[in-house]
């Protein structure tokens, strides 16, 4: 017995003195470089409560060497990002039904329902074939929240029709439909439908609609809902307006659907996009800097004791730091790489190498408010649907069947 509690006090000594340890480590750490002193974990809310609001922010092809990047591009360290100083993380496993490398249609369609799809397929049953027919829709986040009276809104940076945010509103078996997607915002499932949508694709989304006997002013006039051009056309008065621009300003609509979402003594569920392929590394990874930029600026804004914040990617992408130095410039070589206008895969500077893919490996889930507990280990991109239904303490239909 003596030996057993001898062994068991130990164990707990141990135990209670391993996070001492590693803060002191850290410490030195930061001691041999003061930079570091700046970064440290934001303070978690109060835990156990549920969420009245879900802001979900997704940088499309934003993976863990993205998140590497955009930080060192912008701050000359590693962890400077706000999203990398909150409390909880996770790996999300992003893989469509039959393959290892997922596109945006299953990415998005699988963290937004809770169940895989095939790539290309947006929010349909996962034996759904990309392109021949449709299967049976998966009720997404934005449905539920819509069905029982919350505010909605969807923010993209990209075609409001495309993959990502038409998973939200839209079901299709081919993510190029546009003109069959668009539509379906205005006919929803549930509730009124997405209340604030505003994204660029104007001319693409402009030409389906024509080729399929419609067109956007057409189908502003069938529903009663505006479709402007720009945020500056919004009228004071207007509760759900619909912007469909050439480009979008991702922090100017955020901000803008905020105003309007915020209003909802229900709450809201709003759903952000910022492109972050990095085809183009200097354009990709600047575009994670704001989008975190931005995202430091909505967590200021809102009350983290009843809203849930969550940061995660789709998918992958193939960059990778493999050189440099502090205080030696990231991207050397970029501006050489960009006079030669060259179109080949592999994007080769001296500290950077890209390889113009999506690729297969996990990508971070970032979370804080409430809920955000929720978030840790490494689990399949489906868990967050659960981690954002749980957040507001809601059961999920159970899904379709093929």
């Amino acid at each position: 017995m003596k030996r057993a509690l001898s062994h068991f006090l130990c164990l707990f000594v141990a135990g209670s003195l391993a996070p001492t340890a590693g803060r002191a480590q850290e410490g030195v750490r930061d001691q041999a470089n003061p930079q570091a002193q700046t970064a440290r974990p934001a303070a978690q809310p109060r835990t156990g409560r549920k969420a009245k609001n879900v802001i979900l922010f997704l940088a499309d092809a934003g993976g863990v060497p993205v998140l590497h990047g955009a930080s060192l591009l912008g701050y000359g360290e590693p962890r400077r990002l706000g999203i990398q100083q909150w409390p909880y993380l996770g790996l999300s496993e992003t893989s469509p039904i039959d393959a290892f490398v997922s596109d945006s249609a299953n990415g998005m369609s699988s963290i937004v329902t809770g169940v895989k799809t095939r790539n290309g397929v947006i929010s349909q049953s996962p034996g759904t074939p990309q392109g021949k027919h449709d299967g049976k829709p998966t009720k997404t986040v934005l449905e539920y929240a819509e069905q029982r009276g919350l505010l909605t809104g969807v923010v993209t940076t990209q075609s409001i029709a495309d993959a990502t945010p038409a998973a939200n509103y839209a079901h299709s078996d081919n993510r190029k439909k546009w003109g069959e997607i668009f539509p379906q915002a205005f006919r929803p499932r549930f509730g009124d439908g997405v209340d604030v949508l505003f994204g660029a694709g104007r001319q693409g989304i402009g030409e389906q609609l024509v080729a399929a006997g419609t067109s956007l002013d057409q189908l502003a006039q069938t529903h009663g809902r505006p479709i402007h051009a720009t945020l500056a056309e919004i009228g004071a008065a207007e509760k759900r307006p619909v912007v469909v621009g050439d480009t979008m300003d991702a922090r100017a609509a955020t901000l803008k659907a905020l105003d309007i979402l915020e209003r909802s003594p229900r709450g809201y569920f709003l759903v952000v996009e910022w492109d972050a392929h990095t085809d183009d590394p200097k354009e990709g990874l600047q575009n994670l800097v704001d989008f975190d930029k931005l995202i430091a600026e909505v967590q200021a804004r809102v009350d983290l004791d009843d809203t849930l914040l969550l940061f995660t990617a789709d998918h992958s992408f193939g960059l990778q730091v493999d050189g440099g130095r502090r205080g030696q410039e990231l991207l050397a070589g970029y501006d050489a790489w960009k006079a030669t206008k060259s179109e080949e895969d592999i994007v080769r500077l001296e500290n950077v190498l890209v390889n113009r893919t999506h690729t297969g490996e996990e990508v971070a889930v970032l979370a804080i408010g409430a809920g955000a507990e929720r978030v840790r280990g490494y689990f399949p991109n489906t868990y967050l649907f659960e981690v954002m239904m749980n957040a507001w303490g809601w059961t999920p239909d159970s899904a379709p069947s093929d």
